[in-house]
């Protein structure tokens, strides 16, 4: 899981320290913050709601059943049990039960949260959810050990060091993947279609550079894998000055390739849209209550104004990454490639506890929708152009049928409140053909032609984002980002979670 940045403080008598708000799936070796799809982080106020005398009183009578029991399991179970750990499952029980992305972080956990969106940590480098008691590969970040032992989206690891791990806490599995760098684990891992095999793999310092970029052609080619890092937004920027210096005015196009980015902070997500953008709304947060709702612009000036843009998305394109795309294809900035996302369309906001030293508390507190008000929870971000990368049969297309693969299939999952559903696994419209060698890149092919064929110069100038915020926005949550640095911003001391 992975996801960073926005700060916020929090007061609250009850609770020290700062919330922030995530938008992603998990990180290996890192924190399991993957689940905070929300990607930046921003600091909120934390206002109970009054509840009547008797709610109050009902919260009671329970919480005294949950000590009788507690009390007696620590008196008469089989064997002495850690009283430590039985309350920790017991709130990540509550938690779970109500959606997949809710969690309690132990202290240690916050503390590897922060380590990780700073740049840097040890561990296997994949980006991972629970799902049916396994852990669910959602990305192997580019050049990590995990991807160069072949793990990809999708795979389900159920054993790590031949103790099984299904049933597990995703905290837990991930503590165990984690380690000092040059030591070994070996995880028992379940490819699509395949029966489970063991995968030794080395660990790792893994920094966090999330950025790679190269020129086929007239086209620039810029590979952005997570938004977990704090300075994603500033890379790409970096990444496409480059382009711009080498290619000139012989740049015929840009490819941003988003695929397998498991999604990271929010306000990267906004600072990368920003760069693409001249103003604008990038995405909007809502909440249970009608004022809770925040709005995220973009700034004056874009770059690469007017070069036709393709960003390659799939199935392991989640969290802040779809907020990119749908950003852009909203606007019609970008044309979207490649097959649908993974649909994880909430925000987790991270409350530490008395400023983490108990832990912290990481929460679903919001939905994000698009610009034009799309919701894409389960659903996805549907390409305006599917091209699969993978020839693929029918017996592949029923077996994708029967599989767990996508948010909407996690257990508790959030229902999409306009009611949009993922299309059922079909038959792609554009796949490689028969003989095609696997280890060619058909998606990023097309792509290419798609430029090279002549893609609209103007595309993009006529784009709606050209608008300015409208006057009546609601400025107390207005949130505007830069495009090279990140941003810090207050929410209102009177904002309700």
């Amino acid at each position: 899981m992975q996801v960073n940045e926005t700060n916020k403080t929090a007061d609250n008598a009850n609770n020290k320290g700062q919330s922030k708000w995530w938008l992603l799936p998990t990180l290996l070796g890192a924190v399991s913050f993957g689940a905070l799809l929300g990607g930046g982080i921003a600091y909120s106020s934390q206002n109970s709601a009054s509840v009547s005398d008797a709610t109050r009183d009902n919260t009671l009578k329970q919480l005294d059943i949950f000590a009788d029991v507690l009390a007696r399991v620590t008196t008469d179970y089989v064997v002495p049990p850690d009283q430590n750990k039985l309350i920790e499952a017991s709130i990540n029980g509550m938690l779970q039960s109500l959606d997949p992305h809710s969690s309690f972080m132990t202290a240690k956990d916050w503390k590897d949260m922060q380590q990780s969106t700073k740049g840097e940590y040890g561990g296997l480098g994949l980006e991972v959810t629970s799902e049916a008691g396994a852990v669910k590969v959602i990305a192997p970040m580019a050049g990590s050990p995990g991807e160069r032992a072949g793990i990809v989206a999708g795979d389900r690891i159920i054993a790590i060091d031949g103790v099984n791990i299904v049933g597990s806490t995703l905290s837990e599995s991930v503590d165990k993947m984690k380690g000092k760098p040059n030591t070994t684990v070996e995880i028992t891992v379940v490819h699509e279609g395949q029966d489970p095999k063991q995968i030794k793999i080395t660990r790792e310092i893994i920094k966090l550079h999330p950025v790679t970029h190269k020129i086929e052609g007239n086209i620039g080619y810029v590979r952005l894998s997570t938004f977990v890092n704090e300075n994603a937004a500033k890379e790409l920027a970096d990444a496409l000055t480059d382009i711009q210096k080498q290619l000139g005015g012989n740049l015929k196009g840009i490819v941003l390739d988003l695929r397998n980015n498991g999604g990271g902070l929010l306000e990267q997500a906004v600072a990368v849209s920003d760069l693409f953008m001249d103003r604008g709304e990038v995405v909007s947060t809502r909440g249970r209550r009608p004022e809770d709702i925040d709005r995220f612009y973009g700034t004056p000036g874009q770059m690469m104004a007017g070069v036709p843009l393709v960003i390659l998305t799939n199935e392991g394109t989640a969290s802040a990454s779809e907020i990119v795309a749908g950003a852009l294809q909203d606007r019609k900035r970008a044309v979207i490639f490649g097959t649908t996302s993974f649909g994880k369309g909430s925000v987790q906001t991270v409350i530490p506890l008395n400023y983490g030293k108990d832990g912290a508390l990481r929460l679903t507190t919001q939905r994000y929708y698009t610009p034009a008000g799309r919701s894409i929870q389960g659903a996805g971000i549907v390409p305006d152009v599917e091209v699969s990368n993978f020839r693929l049969t029918n017996e592949d297309i029923e077996r994708r049928k029967l599989e767990f693969r996508f948010e909407e299939d996690l257990p508790n999952a959030l229902n999409n409140d306009s009611g949009a559903k993922r299309a059922i696994p079909h038959m792609p419209n554009d796949m490689p053909p028969e003989n095609w060698d696997k280890k060619e890149d058909y998606v990023l092919k097309r792509a290419y032609e798609y430029i090279n064929a002549g893609m609209p110069k103007d595309f993009g100038k006529t784009q709606m984002a050209n608008k300015e915020a409208p006057k009546n926005a609601p400025k107390p949550n207005e949130k505007k980002v830069g495009t090279s640095v990140p941003v810090t911003f207050d929410k209102p001391k009177d904002k309700k979670q």
